[in-house]
């Protein structure tokens, strides 16, 4: 995926895109997750589509939970989901920083000629 330290930097406008494919891989991770907790809330939790959307993103941006929940089901849910989502932002985090890490520490690690 990546070029060797051996190889040249790429150039500006296709690692350009290769940022854009990490950002969209990144964000189609985000929205599978956030798919996940609106159905897990609204069938889990019964609460209505919207709710089950505000909850989902709340738990996701790591802003905690708004609606209390009734039942053991959904409580157990939202514990694994809360867990899951901190995964999720860590790992569409690193897919983002990747091609940028590699760019700047492969421009440090040419050789001179």
């Amino acid at each position: 995926m990546f070029e060797h330290r051996s190889q040249p930097l790429i150039p500006r406008t296709e690692w350009l895109w290769r940022l854009a494919r990490s950002v969209w891989r990144a964000l189609f991770i985000v929205f599978l997750s956030l798919l996940a907790g609106i159905l897990g809330y609204h069938f889990m939790g019964h609460l209505k589509w919207i709710d089950a959307l505000l909850e989902a993103s709340m738990i996701l941006a790591g802003m905690g939970p708004v609606s209390p929940m009734h039942n053991d089901a959904v409580k157990i849910f939202a514990s694994i989901y809360a867990l899951f989502s901190g995964f999720v932002i860590l790992a569409a985090s690193s897919i983002v920083l990747a091609p940028v890490l590699h760019r700047f520490l492969h421009h440090f690690h040419q050789d001179e000629k």
